[in-house]
């Protein structure tokens, strides 16, 4: 008993790291793989949790979908070997109770199930009266609101100890990613919840190990408080996700090739540097602001003129060259394309939404 009461203080103590590093294979396959991946990850002396998956949620049925509960005591075996807390993802009542059973350290809830309502209450239902962290994932879709709803039924259910993983988004028309990252919903995230931790999946954003670093390194500059990447002893020929898994070995290297960022500016000097830029910022930000004001103005007055003419609001080839426009400018001003297409959605539909207020009054 005393055992387990200072296992979960030296767990909940080593959620608070900063960063914090989880690693281990997507699937649980043998004992021998998952012990062996966790001896050598705990060498690295890079890495905090041992994750391995039992239950695979897979989109298509014939697919590897986890070796089951028999994996639970490789996890505790591979724990005793190398010194490592374990995390395990669960999907359903039976799942929480299982890995509970099995002394699993952290659980996560993943992204197919915290997309439904339904299956995160009764995963939570599940982990009334328990004491473990629980990292929670962010929907296959990209919907804050049911990413906060998720963490909302796990909060009711008592759980105290509560993180985000954010492992990317399902996005029509991306190639460059196996999940969009959308950071700034990440950001949203941390924004809401600033006490809470946020760690990045970037295994499951890229989808293959070449980007991975680059990804990893975006999410420590934007203040990620660690990274979830997935090991295997033999990537190539691992049962799922094969070509997103490093080795162990590759890992460390990884981890020891990032540049490691902080919040925190100790410096008085470079405290007053960064707080003169800033209030330039705060200064251009204002004058924005005043003239998208402006325009709105004008939009009103177009708005108007549309109504007493009986001329539609959408004007697409007008939209159209306003945009070729804006690319065309924004390129020398070193803008990218894709910042100015969502600008100038966001300010074309508040223009939009002025308008259609004024026809309809």
């Amino acid at each position: 008993m005393e055992q387990a009461i200072e296992t979960k203080k030296g767990v909940e103590a080593l959620l608070q790291k900063r960063p914090l590093i989880i690693s281990g294979p997507c699937s649980a396959e043998t004992e021998e793989q998952v012990v062996q991946t966790a001896t050598r990850l705990a060498a690295t002396g890079k890495v905090d949790i041992l994750r391995a998956g039992i239950w695979k949620p897979r989109t298509r049925p014939g697919s590897f979908e986890g070796i089951g509960t028999k994996g639970l005591p490789w996890l505790q075996q591979a724990k005793k070997e190398s010194g490592l807390p374990v995390a395990v993802e669960v999907a359903t009542a039976k799942q929480v109770e299982d890995a509970l059973h099995f002394g699993v350290d952290v659980l996560w809830i993943g992204a197919r199930t915290t997309v439904n309502p339904f299956s995160v209450q009764d995963v939570a239902d599940a982990l009334k009266g328990a004491d473990v962290p629980v990292l929670i994932k962010n929907p296959i879709n990209p919907d804050l609101e049911l990413w906060i709803g998720a963490v909302e039924r796990v909060a009711n259910a008592g759980i105290k100890n509560i993180g985000l993983i954010h492992r990317g988004f399902s996005s029509y028309g991306n190639t460059e990613y196996r999940n969009a990252p959308m950071w700034h919903l990440a950001i949203e995230m941390k924004r809401r919840n600033p006490g809470m931790l946020l760690i990045n999946d970037p295994s499951h954003i890229c989808g293959r190990r070449d980007i991975l670093l680059d990804v990893a390194q975006k999410a420590i500059d934007l203040d990620f408080d660690g990274l979830i990447i997935e090991s295997h002893i033999d990537p190539d020929n691992a049962w799922s996700d094969a070509k997103q898994q490093v080795t162990p070995e590759r890992l460390g290297e990884m981890i020891s090739s990032i540049v490691w960022r902080t919040e925190e500016i100790d410096s008085e000097e470079l405290h007053a540097v960064m707080e003169k830029m800033r209030q330039q910022i705060n200064q251009l930000d204002d004058e924005l602001l005043q003239l998208i004001g402006q325009r709105m103005k004008v939009a009103d007055k177009i708005g108007q003129y549309k109504k007493d003419n009986n001329i539609t609001i959408l004007q697409t080839n007008r939209w159209n060259a306003i945009l070729e426009r804006a690319y065309e400018r924004g390129d020398k001003l070193g803008l990218s394309q894709e910042f100015i297409t969502k600008y100038f959605d966001a300010v074309h539909m508040e223009s939009i939404n002025h308008q259609n207020k004024i026809m309809n009054s």
